[in-house]
């Protein structure tokens, strides 16, 4: 006979389905800030704003859409069945690791794309004034949405331990 899986069975997965997504998303922006960007930074204007503009077009590619979403999806749905059915997964950090992963992920659709847009707009134009207006800022904004994210996967990890 079938039988609906516990709530306990059902957070678990999530919770597993949130380390892997949040763990593959958070290498991902780290090996763009440790390799990809010092890696370009080298390269004069108008190799760089063409290697962000082709790497932009690239991205968002459906794999990459399926971790981008899964970060927020999977750990709220971890949280959401903890909270319906009480199990043993850690509500208190899967909460602030979603926290943390929305944080991440507001700063990519307020600050990082649309300084991709821009870059992309600005193709066919000055290419030093293109990277002065893109590089430094997006790095920045780069640099905390890295850290959020790799924040997320540790209390994930540490909640689903």
């Amino acid at each position: 006979m079938f039988s609906l899986p516990s709530s306990s069975s059902v957070s678990s997965l999530f919770l597993v389905l949130a380390v892997l997504a949040t763990g593959l998303y958070a290498g991902f922006l780290l090996t763009f800030l440790i390799a990809v960007m010092p890696g370009i930074a080298a390269l004069p204007d108008e190799r760089f704003t063409a290697a962000m503009r082709r790497f932009n077009e690239k991205v968002p590619g459906p794999v990459f859409l399926v971790l981008f979403l899964g970060v927020i999806a999977f750990p709220a749905v971890a949280v959401a069945v903890t909270v319906a059915g009480g199990d043993n997964v850690d509500g208190a950090l899967a909460v602030a690791a979603l926290v943390c992963a929305v944080g991440s992920h507001l700063i990519t659709i307020t600050g990082n794309i649309p300084l991709n847009k821009a870059l992309a707009e600005s193709e066919g134009g000055d290419d030093g004034a293109a990277r002065e207006a893109f590089e430094s800022r997006w790095n920045s904004l780069h640099r905390i949405r890295t850290a959020l994210s790799l924040a997320a996967f540790g209390l994930l990890a540490v909640a689903a331990a």
